[in-house]
């Protein structure tokens, strides 16, 4: 006596990617995210602690437009020489070193750009509105790309920024004997 068929189960979506999507996400998304996250996180401390410090906007948005294409610069060197892409697959340093490079500058200038305002603390209130959806947007990039928990992702990028800004206010108030 032969056993009945047994139902076939239902097919599972797979959360593995294609090649070609491994590929975009190591090449192009992975370089900027990094850029990203880096101008983003990196210049707030010397933007708001000159804020802080000279009660000037224009200064604030002079050192975020330097540290900003200062790091640009940095990160897309560093990731252009960190490796040939030829092990890891993860492309021609060339592109992804521009790529970085310029992911760091506007991530950077980002929240800079509102210190071309003349009042301070209209510059303050915009740049920190700014600061929150970039740090946002880079969360759901790694959430929709690296596939992280979005809201393990959210909690982890809103902490890093906020201890470097923090920081940054400190030095800010510090410095100006506050």
């Amino acid at each position: 006596m032969s056993s009945p068929a047994q139902p076939s189960a239902p097919a599972v979506a797979t959360l593995t990617p294609t090649h070609g999507e491994h590929a975009f996400v190591l090449q192009k998304v992975q370089p900027a995210l990094l850029g990203l996250m880096d101008g983003s996180v990196s210049t707030l401390a010397p933007i708001f602690a000159t804020a802080g410090l000279t009660g000037k906007p224009i200064d604030a948005f002079f050192v975020g437009l330097a540290a900003s294409i200062g790091a640009g610069i940095s990160m897309g060197l560093a990731e252009a020489l960190s490796d040939d892409g030829k092990v890891s697959g993860r492309g021609t340093p060339v592109a992804r070193g521009v790529i970085t490079g310029l992911a760091t500058i506007l991530g950077g200038m980002l929240h800079t750009f509102p210190f071309l305002l003349p009042d301070l603390r209209a510059a303050l209130t915009l740049a920190y509105v700014v600061v929150i959806v970039e740090l946002l947007a880079i969360a759901v990039i790694r959430w929709r790309y690296m596939r992280s928990p979005l809201g393990q992702t959210i909690f982890q990028v809103i902490v890093g920024g906020a201890v470097v800004f923090g920081v940054g206010v400190w030095l800010g108030r510090l410095g100006a004997g506050g």
